[in-house]
């Protein structure tokens, strides 16, 4: 990767102490060109994916763009700003909404997010990102866990990851003299399970509770009382349901960790849901709300597959520590539905 670093880009850095730049300068690998310019291996070197006042301002950037496009229900408004399961999920929303209120959102009220702080990891190659952390207006007390990357010096910086969680439930993170943190590899064997294999952890949780299962997850709302939820649901008179979940794990959904304090890791993951509804002969599957029927497909018979993308957060212990994997997190959309 090349980038010409001239006066100009380097005044525009005012977020960095005088230090931090001599130092990053000398540990990044630099070679003079002919033209002047000079070569950053950013991919190679470990470097803060971005400054503090860059990431507030990735912030501000995102709440406006979201705001517009939940008041016209334009999901083209904030595309720019969303990727992963945060696109997936947010733009099935404003595709429903705009179906079934073509002028706008009647009931929008523009989120505000204050009280931000950023938990920026220093590392090396790409993806870079970061987390922000702030209180919003809606949500009750939560805390909003907003997951920012992007891939290139030249691209927008977007949210991958959206969670709402109770303020008490963040962990402290490990940071060096700088302030910056630890990213966890995906492939990490420090931890109780590694960031890449918990989609497919929590998905073979969801189907088999405790039992077939390497990684013990903590009871909660995410774990054993949605499987509780699920159990009555799925026989109720004259209408079964299934359930399939699949890890998601590739390019935009890739999870993403911090180090915490205690040498564990807090994940951010995506799995994909299914939910099946099958009606007894001589029945009909009863008519869902209009938000689904607006993302259904076919003619709603004898059955109906729903489809849904959720992101989550999860707490995972160190290697070696006794803990469970404790859910913190969950946000789940619907994103199409197939009648027949």
């Amino acid at each position: 990767m090349s980038r010409c670093l001239g006066l100009r880009r380097l005044r525009g850095f005012r977020g960095f102490d005088r230090s931090v730049l001599i130092a990053a300068a000398s540990a990044t690998a630099l070679s003079l060109t002919a033209s002047g310019c000079v070569v950053v291996h950013g991919e190679r070197e470990v470097l803060p994916a971005i400054t503090r006042a860059e990431a507030a301002t990735a912030l501000q950037e995102f709440t406006a763009a979201y705001n517009k496009a939940d008041k016209a229900y334009d999901s083209s408004l904030d595309a720019d700003h969303t990727t992963g399961a945060l696109a997936d999920i947010d733009t099935a929303r404003l595709t429903a909404g705009k179906a079934n209120s073509p002028d706008g959102n009647p009931r929008h009220a523009p989120l505000k997010l204050t009280d931000a702080t950023f938990t920026i990891p220093k590392k090396a190659g790409w993806p870079r990102w970061f987390l922000a952390d702030a209180a919003g207006n809606k949500g009750g007390d939560s805390r909003w866990l907003l997951v920012f990357t992007r891939s290139g010096l030249d691209e927008t910086w977007q949210a991958a990851y959206l969670t709402l969680v109770a303020p008490e439930e963040i962990p402290g993170f490990a940071v060096d003299e700088d302030g910056w943190a630890e990213a966890v590899p995906a492939n990490a064997t420090d931890v109780a399970v590694p960031p890449g294999e918990l989609s497919a952890a929590y998905a073979t949780y969801l189907k088999n509770g405790g039992d077939g299962g390497s990684t013990a997850f903590a009871e909660g709302p995410h774990t054993s009382a949605w499987r509780a939820l699920r159990t009555k649901q799925s026989a109720r008179p004259g209408l079964a349901t299934q359930y399939i979940d699949e890890p998601m794990t590739n390019g935009d959904y890739a999870p993403l960790a911090l180090r915490t304090e205690d040498g564990g890791a807090l994940v951010f993951f995506t799995t994909r849901h299914f939910e099946k509804q099958t009606a007894a002969a001589g029945t009909s599957v009863p008519t869902p709300n209009r938000d689904v029927l607006a993302l259904t497909t076919g003619e709603i018979r004898r059955t109906l597959t729903m489809e849904s993308v959720s992101n989550e957060v999860a707490l995972a212990p160190g290697d070696g520590d006794d803990g469970e994997v404790e859910i913190l997190g969950r946000i789940q959309g619907l994103t199409s539905a197939k009648g027949a």
